[in-house]
């Protein structure tokens, strides 16, 4: 082989496979065979004339060659990228494809819906939506944006906060009926709480009065769960309170299927940001992707703008 074989089929897959670390999921993610993806590998290799990739039985990893290797392809695929968004542009018309990670409950219930939106004004460009509540390697995991509800420091990517997600304490009329209304924060102690498995300190809640002071109160319950609309349908139920985002029961709160407590308590906001990986934020149709859902997602009911 020479130097022409050194194709950007080929080089995209090396790239991804350096990133995710397994020529399986490659092969899933790209919907080929994993022995295509081991036949790229070996004729990159073949072609460029140095291994590029030390392969165990659990793990891919790059070689000094691999990772400056690995730098370089990372420059010249985007550069490859940015040219068909110019041509595309020409003609006015944004394709491709958009891999965007989001908090599942929020994901189900509101951005798919605006996905549909963007796709009907462009209807070139194709989404790969990823419903997840937990913290994903955006660059392994081959995503260009992720949507999260949690204060986010990583400094390597780039972070746009979209707003403050509102939170109250709900129940269903039912469950208030059996077990009593609480008319202070102190009464909780002594009700069945529905508590979130993966919310580091859901057996308390901080609520702040209205003279402005906190109060940390504790929450018991014997149903846990890791799933923001298994929770609702919980509360729907009648199992117990919660402390929740207006958003994931705005509507239930409308119906009179679930009530607010304690309404002179307020219960603190989540911050609700994007996170754009650098490498993918100049890339057209990501861009259309970021000022659209920036522009629509402050018009979801308990999602409060964020300023400027």
């Amino acid at each position: 082989m020479d130097k022409s074989d050194v194709t950007l089929e080929r080089m995209r897959t090396f790239v991804r496979v350096a990133e995710r670390g397994s020529l399986s999921a490659v092969a899933r993610e790209l919907g080929i065979g994993q022995s295509t993806v081991t036949r790229q590998l070996r004729e990159l290799e073949e072609a460029i004339g140095v291994s590029l990739l030390s392969r165990t039985t659990r793990r891919v990893t790059l070689t000094d060659e691999g990772s400056r290797y690995y730098a370089n392809s990372i420059q010249i695929l985007r550069l490859v990228e940015h040219a068909g968004d110019e041509a595309r542009g020409t003609r006015g018309a944004a394709a491709g494809t958009i891999r965007v990670s989001c908090t599942a409950a929020f994901g189900v219930l509101h951005v798919s819906r605006l996905i549909f939106a963007f796709q009907d004004r462009y209807p070139h460009i194709g989404i790969d939506l990823s419903l997840s509540d937990e913290r994903v390697d955006l660059v392994r995991e081959g995503i260009d944006i992720a949507l999260r509800l949690a204060p986010l420091t990583d400094s390597s990517l780039k972070l746009r906060p979209l707003g403050e997600s509102r939170r109250l304490l709900v129940a269903a009329p039912s469950y208030l009926i059996a077990r009593g209304l609480p008319g202070s924060p102190n009464d909780l102690a002594a009700h069945e709480g529905i508590r979130m498995s993966n919310v580091a300190g859901s057996d308390k809640i901080t609520l702040k009065g209205p003279d402005g002071r906190h109060h940390v109160v504790p929450l018991g319950g014997r149903f846990r769960i890791d799933h923001g609309l298994a929770a609702r349908e919980a509360l729907i139920a009648g199992r117990g309170i919660a402390p929740t985002h207006r958003w994931l029961v705005n509507d239930l709160l409308a119906s009179g299927q679930l009530v607010p407590l304690i309404q002179d308590y307020s219960l603190p906001s989540v911050p609700l940001s994007m996170l754009i990986v650098p490498e993918r934020a100049d890339i057209a149709r990501v861009r259309l992707l970021v000022d659209f859902l920036v522009e629509q997602i402050g018009g979801i009911a308990g999602i409060e703008r964020a300023k400027g």
